[in-house]
């Protein structure tokens, strides 16, 4: 029996069976592609940190051909660290640098005090840095980034931010140079080595110690940045505290 192309059975039958082919299709390419798309998330991973850490001519530079090799040259992954919510070491080692911090900020089934905060080592003309990850939330989805401070473990030498969907020309503009020089030379602690907040102001009053002036027409993404910023660093510096 001839089939009626035109009745509601192979209509249906015909989108069941395209569907059928797509999605198998689309499951394998993902499955071919994993990974490499882990490795790109790696490599992606440290080119943020090295931008952190590098003076802006020598990060512009970083690529992703270039990423791996300019990684090793200052950064050795054994050195790395892994801490408590509480600053106190854990573990240690490259386990530090498979820590998901944004897949573990969005699971609400970890409790708070059982996060893990990475931190990374690395060597700058013969000076120690240290590289903070943090993560938080913008005005439209996740925020994160890296703060380098120097040997000293308290003066901020360079930052990297990235976001998902923050607004172009508003909340977007935290991933601009402009905006991340303003974090150069502010410190994380007092003279008692205890952590003091950053406050991310619209007033204009940045220049003052622990002051950031904010984006133009993105408080709410700012304000998100000062919170992970401050979340984050606060446990930091309860670790780098003991070492003084």
């Amino acid at each position: 029996m001839a089939l009626n192309k035109e009745s509601d059975g192979y209509t249906f039958g015909f989108a069941i069976v395209l569907v059928v082919v797509v999605g198998t299709v689309l499951a394998l390419l993902s499955m071919g592609l994993k990974d490499k798309q882990v490795q790109n998330e790696e490599v992606k991973k440290k080119m943020d940190i090295l931008k952190a850490m590098l003076p802006i001519e020598e990060g512009n530079k970083i690529s992703r051909k270039n990423a791996e090799e300019t990684f090793g040259k200052y950064i050795n992954e054994d050195d790395a660290l892994i801490l408590s919510a509480d600053g106190k070491v854990i573990a240690n080692g490259k386990e530090a640098f498979k820590i998901d911090i944004q897949k573990d900020f969005k699971d609400k089934t970890i409790n708070k005090q059982d996060r893990k905060y990475p931190l990374y080592v690395g060597k700058k003309d013969g000076n120690t840095v240290y590289i903070m990850p943090v993560v938080g939330k913008g005005l439209w989805g996740p925020i994160w980034g890296n703060v380098s401070l120097g040997d000293d473990m308290n003066t901020i030498i360079g930052v990297s931010f990235g976001h998902k969907g923050e607004t172009p020309g508003l909340g977007a503009e935290i991933t601009q140079q402009f905006f991340k020089d303003r974090w150069i030379d502010e410190t994380i602690v007092d003279e008692n080595g205890d952590y003091t907040k950053f406050e991310i102001v619209k007033d204009g009053s940045g220049a003052k110690p622990k002051k950031i002036d904010g984006i133009t027409g993105g408080t709410i993404t700012s304000k998100g940045v000062e919170e992970m910023a401050n979340r984050s660093l606060a446990v930091y510096s309860t670790y780098f505290k003991t070492l003084k």
